[in-house]
């Protein structure tokens, strides 16, 4: 059962690594996974939160980076040093057939950190403002599939690990979510106020 399970994992890997193969995704994909893209985006929530919300804002940002923590620790840690899956592009039985665009890295493969941290990030905030601001959900989500779905696509991770990554980022996500709400009320009672559209 679970030789089908990794046989089946590798051909959908195949479909997108090399069935979806084209220039604007072998030029785009690359870009999105990279951090340094995103850092404009991670500078100005930052200065957003603690220019809309203040001491508050800080503590976001605080708790943020407190999720993005526990959610690399469990993965790159706890979960891939015990898995010890090889990457695709590392396989040596495999990787003649993965087209590798970016690159590959030593480390294992199972579960994806790119799409656990980003998930757990996406989540995290989803659960905080998604009263306020309704869009969240949607943008948050977009944001963590295609930098998930990158990682497939380039050939560093299987399907298997970028979504059991989002699972375990979005339960992390939830969670620390949930526990602010939880334990900073003051936060809940400022999302009750009226948009003003």
């Amino acid at each position: 059962m679970l030789q089908e399970i990794i046989h089946l994992d590798k051909e959908i890997f195949l479909a997108i690594n090399q069935g979806l193969s084209n220039t604007f995704f072998d030029w785009l994909l690359p870009i999105l996974r990279n951090p340094y893209t995103w850092a404009p985006l991670y500078l100005f929530l930052i200065i957003f939160f603690v220019k809309h919300y203040g001491r508050l804002g800080i503590l976001i940002v605080a708790c943020t980076l407190l999720n993005f923590a526990i959610s690399d620790g469990v993965s790159s840690h706890l979960i891939k040093k015990n898995v010890k899956r090889v990457r695709p592009c590392n396989d040596i039985e495999f990787k003649h057939e993965v087209n590798v665009r970016v690159r590959c890295g030593s480390g294992y493969s199972f579960t994806s950190s790119h799409a656990t941290n980003h998930f757990a990030m996406a989540f995290f905030w989803i659960v905080l403002f998604r009263r306020k601001w309704r869009h969240t959900l949607w943008l948050c989500i977009l944001w963590a599939s295609s930098i998930a779905f990158s990682q497939i696509y380039v050939g560093v991770h299987y399907p298997l690990d970028v979504f059991f990554g989002s699972i375990l980022g979005i339960l992390i996500g939830c969670t620390s979510g949930y526990l602010f709400n939880r334990f900073v009320p003051s936060f809940i009672e400022r999302k009750q106020e009226p948009n003003i559209q």
